[in-house]
């Protein structure tokens, strides 16, 4: 018997294509809300020029902050085509993503990468830098009308009294739509938050407190059903609620010391110098809200030295800084627990202290 094959032509070799140029339509983009949903930026580029259909051809769209390298880049893929648009809204909402603040320019970039449609021979555009502003959007969340939040229910150490006790529940206004707070919270319990202390009317809330891992944040909004899953194990936790993304959380607070429920100040730079325990109330600060603590004026000598006190009379707990030695820290900086002295301002006279133990902020103001 004989066999005999018939030879196969040789497979076809395509060319190896090139990298495509982008250009954009603009360099600076800073649109107004009211312009959300026009076209904001037009994007085009060349061929890659693969030895193939254009309709096998895949180009994907890039976008990033400058010095990221495309690490956490949001991406969009055109299939076929050599241009693209985004509205100023597309465009606000990466911005948003990202975290970038209202109304402050940030440096963005733009790349292509084509590509076939099996995603082989990948090749990469030039980048266009682009500084794009987002623009401010209504809070997904309706922010409380008071212009305060409180945290009531069986997590909290004042239970389901309402009123509340003040000012350890009520949180602090971190900026127009973020409030926080840190709390001693019963393991296993829930909680609301109040807009109003001692008015059940209105409150914030969650839609299904038994959606796994929401003891932990998640969404939340206004006068919904069920009330806040708290955290399986009692302990300290800062709680952070932030009505434009609609989203809160609960994480543990372990900081050294904990959360002090007074504040003293003693040193050279105070009246009373380093006697301890210090004068009250003239060196005692006033608790404002769960976080933030306030001497309203006290008679500071300049280029001295001073500490924060938990506790009066007690050298075991104290806050200061990290590096005294740092610039512009006479006036405000981070407190840490156990840290170097903080020296005074560079002029004597009266200053407001404002201390912050929800970021460890302190600022002096001059009266």
């Amino acid at each position: 018997m004989l066999a005999s094959c018939d030879k196969v032509d040789d497979l076809p070799n395509y060319g190896s294509g090139k990298a495509p140029v982008l250009t954009a339509s603009a360099t600076t983009i800073a649109a107004a809300p009211a312009d959300s949903n026009n076209t904001a930026l037009t994007l085009n580029w060349t061929s890659a020029d693969y030895a193939t259909d254009s309709n096998h051809m895949k180009y994907v769209v890039q976008i990033d902050s400058t010095g990221k390298n495309f690490a956490r880049a949001v991406s969009k893929e055109i299939t076929p085509g050599l241009n693209t648009s985004y509205t100023a809204k597309e465009l606000n909402n990466i911005l948003l993503g990202f975290g970038y603040a209202f109304n402050a320019p940030v440096d963005m970039e733009v790349r292509v990468i084509s590509s076939y449609l099996n995603n082989n021979e990948r090749l990469m555009s030039n980048v266009v830098k682009i500084k794009m502003t987002p623009y401010k959007v209504p809070p997904k969340v309706p922010l409380p009308t008071s212009g305060k939040l409180f945290i009531v229910g069986s997590a909290t150490a004042g239970g389901w009294s309402n009123p509340v006790p003040l000012p350890a529940q009520e949180l602090t206004r971190i900026s127009e739509t973020t409030f926080g707070g840190i709390f001693q919270l019963n393991g296993g319990q829930e909680f609301l938050l109040l807009p109003v202390n001692g008015d059940w009317g209105h409150k914030f809330s969650v839609k299904d407190n038994t959606v796994p891992g929401l003891n932990g944040g998640g969404d939340f909004g206004y006068d919904l059903a069920q009330n806040f899953p708290g955290p399986t194990d009692a302990g300290l936790y800062k709680i952070t609620v932030d009505f434009q993304a609609g989203k809160f959380k609960v994480e543990p607070f372990t900081q050294q010391h904990g959360l002090p429920s007074a504040l003293f100040i003693v040193g050279n730079a105070t009246p009373g110098d380093w006697s301890n325990p210090v004068p009250t109330p003239s060196q005692e600060f006033t608790r404002i809200n769960s976080t933030q603590f306030e001497l309203a004026s006290i008679a500071l000598g300049n280029n001295k030295e001073y500490l924060l006190l938990p506790e009066n009379g007690n050298w075991g707990m104290k806050f200061g800084v990290k590096d005294n030695t740092e610039a512009n820290i006479k006036l405000g900086g981070t407190l840490v627990p156990e840290g170097q002295n903080i020296p005074s301002p560079e002029t004597a006279g009266n200053y407001k202290i404002t201390v912050d133990f929800f970021d460890n902020s302190y600022k002096l103001t001059k009266l």
